[in-house]
């Protein structure tokens, strides 16, 4: 599951929030689609584009001309998360995984620690749930020329895009999840509220698999990812430990036994041997030379002991050495 929290999807969030929502309603213009998506937030859906933008531009009380107005959330599934998705829920998977990103702003706000901002009811949001994504000048298929900007990305690309005002939905408190504080300075943290971002990522992933029963391997954890990214000598050898106890077998489980093909050795065809014969076979002995004595390399097995005896006498002859 990735979660990205970003300034603005249109570059600017200091103005109004007229571009970024019109860029949002890109499918509606692109797409002849017969059901379009359209704007949701927790209380309502089906919430036209200009509902939207004025809502986001009047709550804006005491900002500056320099503060930020509002944010962009992206929260997008992986391609195996939209799979398992669709399995489980079918026709109903886009209404399920709008009611999850309505609970993942109940995590943004829940995430500020700030008394009176408890939920997603607490925060003045609108989502739109997107189909496609489309090639930018940004990516490398577009820079080397094998795709073209504007191109849909291929492979699932269903993800959700939310714009949340800075301000509550009283438009009295300011909420930045820009904060990098963490609580450390208490005075700045009671101003602007402290805000985790990995954390809140983090409760986006858990939410996802508690919410539908996803399994998640540890390396495709938000925070194994983060470990090995930038993670200490000890955080690495907790992931590695934790990662070996997963591949575990659980206790009482029997370790899963590989089955092993034995072949048979090849056996030279034998008319005599019935059955099957796993031992050499035997070759016919020499019983000449066993009688002979002589099994060496050099083994003569025609040649007789008198035969032997009639040559070396022979050979002592010519040398002159009989009597």
């Amino acid at each position: 599951m990735h979660i990205k929290i970003t300034d603005s999807e249109t570059g600017n969030n200091k103005g109004g929030s007229g571009a970024l929502v019109h860029y949002l309603d890109k499918e509606q213009r692109l797409l002849d689609d017969l059901h379009p998506e359209h704007w949701f937030n927790g209380s309502r859906s089906g919430i036209p584009s200009t509902v939207v933008r004025r809502s986001l531009d009047h709550n804006i009380a005491k900002l500056g001309r320099d503060d930020a107005k509002f944010f962009l959330i992206n929260i997008s599934p992986s391609q195996k998360e939209i799979a398992f998705l669709k399995e489980q829920y079918g026709d109903d998977t886009k209404a399920q995984f709008k009611a999850y990103a309505t609970k993942v702003m109940d995590e943004y706000a829940r995430n500020f620690n700030r008394p009176g901002i408890e939920g997603n009811k607490d925060l003045l949001w609108f989502a739109k749930l997107e189909n496609q994504r489309y090639y930018s000048h940004k990516d490398k298929e577009v820079r080397d020329g094998t795709r073209k900007r504007g191109e849909h990305k291929p492979g699932e690309q269903m993800h959700i895009q939310v714009i949340v005002s800075r301000k509550d939905i009283t438009n009295k408190v300011k909420l930045s999840p820009m904060n990098k504080s963490r609580g450390k300075n208490a005075e700045h943290s009671k101003k602007l509220g402290q805000f985790d971002r990995a954390a809140f990522i983090n409760s986006g992933e858990q939410l996802f698999d508690r919410t539908f029963g996803f399994e998640r391997r540890l390396e495709e954890t938000f925070a194994y990812a983060k470990v090995q990214k930038n993670g200490n000598l000890k955080e690495l050898l907790a992931l590695r430990a934790e990662r070996t106890r997963q591949q575990q077998p659980a206790k009482g489980k029997a370790p899963e036994q590989k089955t092993r093909v034995l072949r048979e050795p090849q056996l030279q065809e034998n008319p005599k041997v019935t059955g099957k014969n796993y031992l050499p076979e035997q070759q016919p002995a020499d019983l000449l030379a066993i009688v002979l004595g002589n099994t060496g390399p050099d083994a003569a097995p025609g040649v007789t002991r008198k035969k032997k005896r009639r040559r070396a006498m022979d050979k002592a002859r010519d040398q002159g050495l009989t009597l």
